[in-house]
């Protein structure tokens, strides 16, 4: 419930900014490339129970694919995502504890819809087409029950979100989203 109201509250927020006047140059157009670097809580992957070990970590790189849309204050980017999480499943008993470590290494191609609404603000929205690569190992006598699941699979991802540069170059950067993480955080570097 309170993920909910939060998620809602982001998305009212960047839709307002969307819909402000007075943009200036465009901020995200065709040739740019964008770095972001970043961590993202909670992970939508393991399930309930389960305990973060490493947040997830993330690179993605955006490049300005095309640009000039919606009177010039649009623009669309395609790029690739990174990540790595891992978590762990624990089974406490009268004589100790048993469970399961899992890994998570997502990789594939993004792409995104920017609207530039205001000086130095950069919004955008896309979907990443993922795939995951799960590993997992136990501890205790975990190995004597069923086995983890090892299967990587297929993980798409929706998200919006905001940079907002400081400088030329440098921006800090909020996503929130389905698939991966609920909200990422970080700095991005233009080039």
């Amino acid at each position: 419930m309170k993920k909910n109201v939060v998620l809602k509250a982001i998305f009212v927020f960047l839709f307002g900014l969307s819909l402000s006047v007075g943009a200036n140059a465009q901020l995200f157009s065709k040739g740019d490339k964008v770095i972001n670097l970043g961590i993202g809580v909670p992970s939508y992957l393991g399930g309930s129970g389960y305990e973060t070990k490493i947040p997830l970590v993330s690179g993605s790189f955006d490049y300005g694919l095309l640009d000039g849309l919606l009177e010039g204050k649009a623009s669309i980017g395609v790029g690739g995502y990174l990540g790595y999480t891992s978590n762990r499943f624990n089974i406490k008993y009268t004589g100790g504890n048993y469970g399961y470590d899992f890994s998570y290494l997502i990789i594939g191609p993004r792409a995104s819809f920017h609207y530039n609404p205001i000086d130095k603000l950069d919004t955008y929205g896309g979907l990443l087409l993922g795939y995951n690569i799960v590993s997992s190992s136990t501890y205790g006598r975990a190995d004597q029950y069923v086995k983890p699941d090892n299967e990587s699979r297929f993980t798409p991802a929706l998200y919006v979100g905001a940079r907002y540069y400081f400088v030329d170059n440098i921006a800090v950067f909020a996503e929130v989203g389905y698939g991966i993480s609920l909200i990422e955080v970080g700095i991005s570097f233009k080039f």
